[in-house]
């Protein structure tokens, strides 16, 4: 509850650096009542303004860069760091609270509201430089990270001395409605980002909004309310600055589609057909045009190249159909291009999709480049698409509900695809498995990253699943980024790929790798190149690796 006064303590009062002398209130243009309320609206909108910049920084980074677990590590590290030095320096300007906190605001609302935009651009236009400059959107990322949390450090001292301006209170009582109306304000920005900001105006636009409304409250607190704590100088000089970032931000706000539009060319050159943001992550599609290969992205990571994309899916999906296959669940896979492999066979009775993004199963059943890739795979009466978190489905269902579960989900190595290698979901699977049913999954590229795939492999073990481990190669290398790499995104189309996809084929007891001789020929994949990829998956083993759990993940 905020206190609408409380007596000082005895001392000396403090003072102030007013014209009116040491202690004097600010001469304000409102009741001191009315006064303060004013200040600590002001600290709830800076407050959600702050926390806006820092999720939008962590969730960028995230998309960029990959890993969100180490990017939002490192942003809230540093920032949390940056707010101390900030406080630190906001000493020094106590004196001249009201210009300082005006300046300051004006400063945060441009950094931050174009931090995104700034970020989005050195990654479109440098990210495949290499070089020394192979680091820098990480070392920009910590950079603004650093000087947001400098600019937010700062503002609560200068609030507290603009507070007590209004009208003396004891320094505890004062700290304690700031904090107040200060974690109200984060809360506000919280719940505004992923609900509001991002999926309504995206991530662009939300920064230079709230960098807007941030200068604008700012601005409007010290030249209305704390204007005569000001020279005729500084109500201009001031006035002029936040004229200035509004108009850049303001601008930039008008062409933040034709920047979007410009910079995703530079990402994934001229031949952008779709580029849609859905619920749950942004899905793009090239070529498939004029002779063009389609490429499927999503969240910058290349997903589906149709040039190599049989390999794929042919290795991932017919070695797991050698045997009873009437009931088939296809975890991930929403392209449609695991479910054509499987719809190939005979005697498949019903395949369940289970794939979180309804956007890209729309665009899948509808997009006419895609859906011929998967030969209108969704158009089948036995196949049945829904929308849901593998691990929530796989709770509700029955045991021993299918006879083949194929598993084309992200890297492991990709944080949020983390729970989907992990042994409590394995022993999911094991259990909504038919006594001979198999299981595949996708595990990375082996070559590149033998540890991970290993891992997968005593993960399986663990729950009850002994494997047998495959690979198989690709003819282009920059087609074999189809399992993403986590370490990048759309900067994995300028970076070497993977040289291979890495799979596991487990079942209750070891299963034997062959190839359904009542199925149509593989077009890619023979029982001779199946045996061959089995010995070199073999040869990269790497022995004692324990198994990865919900609560302890080792990937």
């Amino acid at each position: 509850m905020i206190e609408p006064h409380v007596p000082a303590p005895p001392g000396p009062p403090p003072s102030w650096g007013a014209p009116g002398g040491a202690g004097a209130p600010a001469p304000l243009p409102v009741r001191p009542g009315t006064g303060r309320f004013l200040v600590l609206a002001g600290v709830f909108v800076c407050a959600a303004c702050g926390l806006v910049y820092e999720l939008e920084l962590v969730a960028l980074a995230s998309y960029l860069i990959g890993d969100s677990v180490t990017q939002a590590s490192v942003v809230l590290s540093v920032m949390v760091f940056a707010m101390g030095l900030g406080s630190l320096a906001a000493k020094r300007l106590r004196r001249f609270a009201a210009a300082g906190f005006g300046a300051l605001e004006a400063g945060l609302a441009l950094v931050g509201g174009s931090s995104a935009m700034v970020l989005y651009a050195v990654f479109a236009w440098t990210g495949g430089w290499g070089g020394l400059w192979a680091d820098g959107p990480r070392v920009l990322l910590v950079g603004f990270s650093l000087t947001i949390g400098v600019l937010i450090g700062a503002e609560v001292p200068l609030l507290m001395e603009l507070i007590q301006r209004v009208r003396r209170q004891d320094p505890g009582g004062a700290v304690a409605d700031l904090f107040a109306a200060d974690y109200v304000g984060a809360l506000v920005g919280g719940l505004a980002f992923p609900f509001v900001l991002l999926p309504f105006l995206g991530q662009l636009t939300g920064a230079l909004l709230t960098g807007t409304v941030n200068a604008v409250v700012g601005a409007a607190l010290v030249l209305g309310l704390f204007r005569r704590d000001l020279t005729r100088r500084a109500r201009w000089l001031l006035l002029t600055a936040n004229v200035l970032v509004l108009a850049l931000l303001a601008t930039a706000t008008v062409l933040a589609d034709d920047f979007e539009r410009a910079a995703r060319h530079a990402v994934y050159g001229q031949d952008v057909r779709v580029a849609v943001r859905t619920d749950v992550q942004e899905v793009v599609l090239t070529g498939d045009a004029d002779g063009r290969p389609l490429d499927l992205f999503l969240d910058g990571r290349l997903r589906v190249s149709d040039s190599d994309e049989r390999r794929y899916h042919e290795a991932l999906v017919r070695p797991a159909m050698d045997g009873p296959h009437a009931r088939v669940l296809i975890l991930g896979g929403g392209d449609g291009l695991a479910a054509r492999e499987v719809l190939r066979h005979p005697g498949v009775r019903r395949v369940d999709v289970v794939e979180p993004d309804a956007g890209l199963v729309r665009l899948a059943r509808n997009d006419p480049g895609l859906s011929a890739l998967n030969e209108h795979a969704y158009g089948d009466p036995r196949l049945h698409a829904g929308t849901a978190d593998a691990f929530r489905r796989l709770r509700s269902t029955p045991s021993a509900a299918y006879d083949v579960v194929i598993s084309d989900l992200p890297d492991p190595d990709i944080t949020a695809s983390t729970k989907l290698y992990s042994q409590e979901f394995y022993g999911l699977l094991r259990r909504v498995l038919a006594p001979d049913g198999r299981l595949a999954v996708h595990a990375g590229p082996v070559a590149d990253r033998p540890r991970t795939f290993w891992t997968v492999d005593a993960t399986l073990r663990a729950a009850g699943l002994p494997a047998v481990a495959y690979r198989v190669g690709t003819r282009d290398a920059r087609d074999a980024d189809l399992a993403p790499d986590p370490g990048r995104a759309t900067a994995g189309l300028h970076a070497p790929a993977p040289r291979g996809w890495g799979f596991l084929l487990a079942a209750r007891a070891a299963p034997a790798l062959r190839l359904d001789p009542a199925a149509p020929r593989p077009r890619t994949l023979t029982p001779e190149s199946l045996a061959g990829g089995a010995r070199d998956a073999a040869r990269t083993r790497v022995p004692g690796l324990p198994p990865s759990t919900l609560v302890h993940p080792r990937y």
